[in-house]
């Protein structure tokens, strides 16, 4: 051909020339496509980094009129495709072709871990399927094989019910048309179940113009392993006896299982996670603590920035749970920053359709639990991070129908008792969870008109408690069974929802009758006993407790009772001497006094917040009983406090007025 002949120089035919078309991402970017002498990368892919494909050599003969037409529409499906076989839309990066996924190929367990892939004939697709040229039934076809190529390119995004329907007509009308494509898979209920169908639609997981095989994810995944090696192994069995069992979200076997065999197949993210999540317990391990564990801080940082980079270029139900991980992660260094990744992932649960009971669906058991699982955990996280950092919670319990987990939910037939028992903790943590709502949900009105009829709430709390199982009960009515796992966690997150509980019935006596009386009176006293309850439950931890799983926002727990207690002890009290002698402040101060002692004999890190805040203030209160009561000369009257200069109550009360000024 007369332009090969040309010079260097001049660049290839243009992208209209019939005799070399535009390549596969040019056409995409609908960008002109030029090409220099003796080059197989168009100008543009350079530019941009991308795979540059161009068209088979069959695609780019001329066209000889309507016929031609048709083999370049025929060009786009698979070498082993028919023309009247379902068309599978094109990958983000490359110019491959992908088949369409089910919405559950990015789940863990069975789905994002497991090599296994589930029959399409348990969803309804409106892919298009010419039935009478295909040679086979669209039922006959599988999904892709889970950690293909196709799986890192595309997720199934929920459509929403306001326009299920109208998608759905469209979807069924296009399906008998041979050459119409559309990307919509419908849930189908089990028969027997009232539960309505539910619409995703394929989406394109990665942003225009990024390349696959370019993971920052991957690259920080890399360097922890370096880091951690030859351990790794035995941090991902740390994992999953100390945390997994107590906050279920990855199935262990199918883990295990992709771990050895198909590692790659393994969101890096996720296992960037769960590396460092698990660091906290490196000291109380049998097999680690007698090695230098590394620098957690460092390790975060990289896991950190695997979250990240993954959320924004391939968010999926993988990075669900890397998330949860992640703010589930000790110490809580990052008040704001684990508010936003946990709003991401809610926002990625609805998209994927988490908040639907999947029970009533025609996909696999294992599908169902594992969905109801990551659910679970997103409403304990969810729920505990909005009383810990004061902001309302992200998930309104009228938009989701997952039901409450059950034994049969968790556990198999051949469980082990002492894992029945762990799971039974868990059960109740989740509706312990459901009984806070309650009180954010009061807590968060904003309405001046609100009732403050704490009855109803007081019901709840008490329905919980009498609906335990007997182990559980044990654990709550007498602190006792602390060697199951989870069950320090448990009754500690009781005490706290009980404390609550009491804040808001004082304030709506207080509301409701003004000045202090014995009912107010007795109001504090019942929320004084509460945080000696938990005083007691700090003093009889041992190392082994000390050393299990605890929800990283229980470091907040502490610095709301001392907080609550020295307002109690300051609201009763009008001299120092006497504040110092309360019984409110006596408790304040024992609560330090065994955070402390937690903090220098175990290093624990749920001490630190509660430390930063209050410490210094117990200190100084005692400091000015010791000096006979005499501050610069003269004695303090706590009921002149509001005629002294401001800067005189931040010398003594810093933290109360800024209770985040030294938290991490």
């Amino acid at each position: 051909m007369q332009h090969q002949n040309q010079t260097t120089a001049q660049p290839g035919r243009p992208y209209r020339s019939h005799l070399k078309p535009a390549c596969l991402p040019c056409r995409r970017r609908k960008s002109r496509c030029q090409t220099e002498q003796g080059s197989v990368i168009c100008v543009t892919c350079r530019a941009h980094s991308t795979e540059c494909t161009f068209p088979a050599a069959s695609d780019t003969s001329p066209r000889s009129g309507p016929s031609q037409r048709r083999r370049r529409k025929d060009a786009t499906l698979p070498r082993n495709a028919t023309p009247g076989n379902a068309a599978a839309p094109r990958t983000a990066d490359t110019g491959c072709l992908a088949k369409p996924r089910s919405p559950v190929d990015d789940v863990g367990g069975t789905a994002q871990f497991a090599n296994t892939s589930s029959p399409l004939n348990t969803w309804s697709s409106t892919q298009n399927v010419n039935r009478g040229s295909s040679g086979h039934d669209q039922q006959d076809e599988q999904t892709p094989t889970l950690g293909s190529a196709e799986e890192a390119h595309h997720n199934m995004h929920i459509v929403g019910p306001e326009v299920t329907n109208d998608s759905q007509v469209l979807s069924d009308y296009l399906s008998g048309i041979p050459e119409a494509v559309t990307s919509t898979r419908m849930v189908i209920p089990e028969s027997a179940s009232r539960s309505k169908p539910i619409l995703f639609t394929l989406v394109q997981k990665r942003p225009l113009g990024q390349v696959a095989n370019r993971s920052v994810a991957l690259e920080k995944l890399d360097i922890i392993e370096k880091i951690l090696e030859p351990y790794t192994k035995h941090i991902i069995d740390e994992y999953f006896q100390r945390v997994n069992y107590c906050m279920p979200l990855l199935d262990e076997l199918a883990f295990r299982d992709k771990w050895r065999n198909e590692k790659d197949g393994i969101s890096p993210a996720l296992l960037a996670c769960l590396y460092a999540h698990t660091l906290v317990y490196w000291p109380h391990s049998s097999v680690l603590s007698g090695q230098v564990c590394p620098d957690r801080r460092f390790i975060w940082n990289l896991a950190n920035e695997a979250v990240y980079s993954e959320l924004y270029l391939s968010p999926g139900m993988s990075i669900i749970m890397a998330i949860l991980l992640n703010v589930g992660g000790r110490p809580t260094t990052s008040i704001i920053g684990n508010g936003v990744l946990l709003g991401s992932a809610v926002s990625i649960a609805h998209s994927l359709g988490l908040n639907h009971n999947p029970l009533p669906w025609k996909i696999p058991q294992s599908e169902k639990f594992l969905r109801m699982k990551i659910w679970w955990s997103l409403l304990i996280h969810d729920r505990w991070f909005s009383l810990a950092h004061g902001t309302p919670p992200r998930i309104s319990r009228p938009q989701y129908d997952v039901p409450l987990p059950k034994r049969e939910h968790l556990c198999l037939d051949d469980t082990l008792e002492d894992r029945i028992q762990v799971a039974d903790v868990f059960i109740a943590l989740v509706r312990l969870t459901d009984v806070l709502d309650q009180y954010l949900q009061h807590t968060y009105d904003i309405d001046q008109d609100k009732s403050w009829d704490t009855t109803k709430l007081e019901q709840a709390l008490n329905n919980w408690v009498d609906g335990l199982p007997g182990t559980c009960r044990l654990i709550i009515i007498r602190g006792s069974k602390s060697d199951i796992q989870g069950a320090a966690n448990l009754r500690l997150a009781y005490l706290t929802t009980r404390l609550l509980l009491q804040r808001i019935e004082l304030e709506a006596d207080k509301r409701n009758y003004g000045s202090i009386d014995q009912r107010i009176l007795n109001r504090y006293t019942q929320a004084r006993h509460t945080a000696e309850d938990i005083l007691l439950l700090l003093q009889e931890l041992q190392a082994d407790d000390l050393g299990g799983f605890w929800l990283s926002v229980t470091a907040f727990a502490f610095p709301a009772t001392v907080n609550f207690l020295l307002r109690c002890a300051l609201e009763t009290e009008s001299s120092l001497t006497g504040l110092a002698q309360s019984g409110s402040f006596l408790i304040a101060r024992d609560i330090i006094t065994a955070l402390r002692s937690h903090k220098k004999n175990y290093d624990w890190d749920l001490a630190d917040i509660c430390l930063a805040q209050h410490a210094d203030i117990v200190d100084k209160i005692l400091a000015g009983t010791t000096a006979d009561n005499h501050i610069d000369g003269a004695v303090l009257d706590l009921q002149e406090l509001d005629m002294l200069d401001v800067s005189i109550l931040d010398q003594y009360f810093p933290s109360l007025w800024d209770p985040l000024q030294h938290s991490w």
